[in-house]
């Protein structure tokens, strides 16, 4: 059927101009540098017959030796010295010496040499092909590529042709893709490809069987390049003779060019090759037919096509890339249709499924590329066209506009369009409110993140867990706590966020940070109403605070309820630690609470935490260096006691 489907192979026989100047010209001087004739002529010309001059086995094995132990050294420039005087001599290396010479000048990355390993290679193709090993020549034709040396790479390989030296095409028809694809030689490819696929035809030379990309990459030229049917046919009737499967490119290509050249029968003859050879995916058939259509003007087949290929899929979408919509876009607009892509859009929706992945949607494919194409402005006026024709804007629509806000942070606008798209019945994904409530943080648009966030919990999204931590994370990084406390106390009877003591604590440490510690207090209430257990962070946080501000009576209302809290039984017991501990005594020493502090010192006592003494001696130093005892004795006995204890505890009684 491959066969049947295209005319017959028509065997024109390779030919070219002698390339010297252009191809051969880097080698001068050199030993291996090719005569200029006066008139070109179709053969090479012999030379003249000389009697070449001769080595004694002695000094040819010396030099071998010397060549030998030169590339062992990488003394490159004695062993290219070496192999010439061999060469001169007609006394060639041996075959492993003198691949591994052409090897070791390859292996060097630079032009010099690999010019050196060119001509060497080209003069054995004359004059001694024998020694030549194929991977030498694979390795040669890689170092070409790595020095982007498009020129000499198809010389060699037409020297190869020349010399009938032949390998497998594997050895350097892939390389030679890779050079080509990388300059854009499509053409000089083309013609490398031809003279290698008549010989594997006409003297059936089997391993000369090109690759399916280098088919691709012949074909690629005769439909893109050259617009030629007679010789894109011909490169598939090659492929089908040698055997060369096609894939869903190579039927790609000819789309490209038919539907370029207006060619419905053949593009007709292409779908029943594509249905028979069991292709399921036309995405890369249907992508080359529209930028053949589009590339000849015919804007309604562009419709067409895109219709057809909505309807192939079951309205489950298209396997379109970027690329193709920035072509159609960039047509349409051309052409002032703005009203026609409206169009497209709106029949496209009808005929998709409601299950349809957004991304693969023809509404979001066309309002992504005015995006990418930076025509923000025309992706609204196609908004407003399809209002105008009364068309269902689907969500695929909404999203590339809603990228386009969050790159550019226009977070309010997005806000708006987030509210207008939940009012139509659209829900959007989690991965796209995250990253809008994100944009909105990054730029503190607090109250679009919040609308957005509110649309999340209306829309029963079922994890909002992402978008609640980066809110709380922005306001916390923006010392915002009021917005905090706000925002918390909205959602904390949510039961898809979770919401912890740390929470409620950072927004404590947050407000006496600032100095706000009658806000610190109300917000520690709120937490203890809806039974959120402090701990020792929470009272942490409270002690420094009073303590900044000097309210260090407030520290021991804390600690008697830390008390009653360290004295209870069972799970609601709490347990002290270092800092905690620190932190109250600093500030009952420093508020003459004594009492109170030798009340954390039996505790500390008691669960063998270590108390450093040296602290709260300097604490007493600086704020109670006056106080008396005897003065004590005569107004408070209890707090007398207290202070007598305190300072035998910490070594001042003396």
């Amino acid at each position: 059927m491959w066969r049947r489907s295209f005319c017959i192979l028509s065997k024109r026989p390779y030919s070219s101009q002698p390339e010297i100047p252009s191809l051969y010209s880097f080698l001068q001087p050199s030993i291996f540098s090719l005569k200029r004739t006066q008139q070109p002529c179709t053969t090479p010309q012999k030379p003249h017959n000389q009697t070449p001059l001769t080595l004694t086995q002695e000094h040819k094995s010396n030099l071998e030796s010397k060549l030998q132990d030169s590339i062992k050294t990488n003394n490159t420039d004695e062993a290219w010295k070496s192999f010439k005087t061999l060469s001169n001599y007609s006394a060639y290396p041996s075959k492993s010496l003198t691949n591994s010479l052409i090897t070791h000048l390859s292996s060097l990355n630079d032009t010099h040499n690999v010019k050196r390993a060119f001509a060497s290679v080209v003069y054995l193709l004359e004059k001694k092909q024998e020694l030549l090993k194929p991977e030498t020549l694979h390795v040669l034709l890689n170092s070409m590529k790595d020095a982007n040396s498009v020129a000499p790479a198809f010389a060699l390989v037409k020297c190869m042709f020349k010399n009938r030296y032949f390998i497998p095409f594997s050895m350097w028809g892939d390389v030679l893709v890779e050079i080509c694809r990388k300059n854009g030689n499509f053409g000089g490819f083309l013609q490398v490809f031809n003279e290698n696929c008549r010989i594997a035809v006409d003297e059936k030379v089997k391993f000369l069987k090109p690759s399916l990309v280098a088919c691709n990459v012949a074909l690629e030229c005769c439909c893109c390049e050259l617009e030629s049917i007679t010789d894109a046919e011909k490169v598939v009737e090659t492929m089908s003779v040698l055997g060369v499967r096609p894939d869903e490119y190579t039927f790609g290509l000819l789309a490209y060019l038919y539907a370029l050249k207006g060619l419905k029968e053949k593009i007709a003859e292409l779908e029943g090759l594509i249905r028979g050879f069991g292709f399921r995916d036309k995405g890369v058939f249907f992508s080359n037919l529209i930028s053949g259509f589009m590339k000849c003007g015919n804007l309604a087949s562009v419709s067409a096509t895109i219709l057809q290929g909505v309807r192939e899929t079951d309205g489950q979408g298209l396997s379109f890339r970027e690329r193709t919509y920035n072509d159609v876009v960039s047509g349409f607009l051309q052409n002032g249709s703005i009203k026609d892509l409206a169009t497209l859009i709106g029949e496209t929706q009808t005929l998709e499924s409601p299950s349809v992945i957004v991304e693969r949607s023809v509404g979001y494919g066309i309002i992504n590329a005015c995006v990418n194409l930076g025509l923000l402005d025309r992706a609204h006026m196609i908004f407003d066209e399809m209002n105008a024709q009364g068309a269902s804007l689907g969500l695929g629509v909404y999203l590339p506009i809603l990228k386009a806000y969050c790159k550019e942070q226009k977070t309010a606008e997005a806000a708006q369009l987030v509210t207008d798209i939940s009012s139509l019945g659209l829900q959007l994904d989690v991965a796209t409110y995250d990253a809008l409530i994100e944009a909105s943080m990054s730029c503190q648009d607090f109250q679009s993140a919040f609308s957005m966030f509110r649309d999340m919990r209306e829309a029963r999204i079922p994890d909002l867990q992402g978008s609640y931590l980066t809110i709380m994370t922005g306001l916390t990084e923006s010392h915002r706590p009021e917005l905090m406390a706000a925002y918390l106390d909205e959602i904390v009877e949510d039961p898809r966020v979770e919401i912890g003591t740390h929470d409620w604590n950072s927004i404590i440490h947050a407000f006496c940070k600032a100095g706000r510690l009658e806000d610190a207090r109300r917000t520690f209430r709120r937490m203890t109403f809806l039974q959120f257990e402090p701990n020792e962070q929470t009272y942490l946080s409270l002690i420094n605070g009073y303590v900044t501000a000097g309210k260090f009576f407030n520290v021991l209302v804390l600690w008697n309820e830390v008390k009653r809290k360290v004295s209870a039984e069972g799970e609601k017991k709490m347990k002290l630690d270092n800092t905690l501990v620190d932190a109250f005594l600093y500030a009952l020493v420093k508020g003459g609470f004594f009492d109170a502090v030798m009340q954390v010192v039996e505790k500390s006592q008691e669960m063998k935490i270590f108390v450093d003494k040296w602290r709260y001696k300097q604490a007493f130093m600086e704020k109670h260096k006056k106080l008396r005892i005897s003065k004590l004795r005569r107004k408070n006995r209890g707090k007398m006691e207290a202070l007598i204890a305190f300072k035998n505890w910490a070594g001042l009684s003396a």
